[in-house]
Parts: C-alpha cells; sequence; structure tokens
C-alpha cells in the first residue's frame, strides 16, 4: 500500500473527508499502480481518467460505509 494514502474514514479523519483528500488519495493510487509520478503527454489522457474513477469510487465508497457508533460519514446526495 502506497504509504502516502491516509485514511479518510472517522474516526481516523475526525471531519468529513474533502474533495482535494479524496482526489489526493487517487492520485497517490494511480501513481503507485502505473510508476508513473507525472505521466507522459501521450498518457495524460487515460491517467486523470482513472484519478477520476477512483476519486469517484472512494467518495461512493465513504458516502456508503457504516461505522458503529458514529454517525453517518458524509451526506448522502
Amino acid at each position: 500500500m502506497c504509504r502516502s494514502i491516509k485514511t479518510l474514514r472517522p474516526p481516523v479523519l475526525p471531519e468529513e473527508a474533502t474533495e482535494e483528500e479524496i482526489r489526493a488519495a487517487a492520485l497517490q493510487y494511480v501513481r503507485k499502480v502505473s510508476g508513473f509520478r507525472a505521466p507522459a503527454a501521450h498518457n495524460r489522457e487515460v491517467f486523470d481518467r482513472a484519478v477520476d474513477a477512483i476519486a469517484e469510487a472512494t467518495a461512493d465508497l465513504l458516502d456508503g460505509l457504516e461505522i458503529r457508533g458514529a454517525a453517518p460519514h458524509r451526506a448522502a446526495g
């Protein structure tokens, strides 16, 4: 696991994860899996699409998690 990716759910994160935190985690994941810190121009589009898809999946995951003894992490929407 990439050490730069932090846990984004309570109680580890005291407040709701921001879009920026979710996107940063997605970016770190794509960098780790692809092996590119910054992709070449011919790979930029697929790299950015992967970051977007992972950020969306992460937000969906956080929206759906039920943490015992805690209020819902994110507002349903």
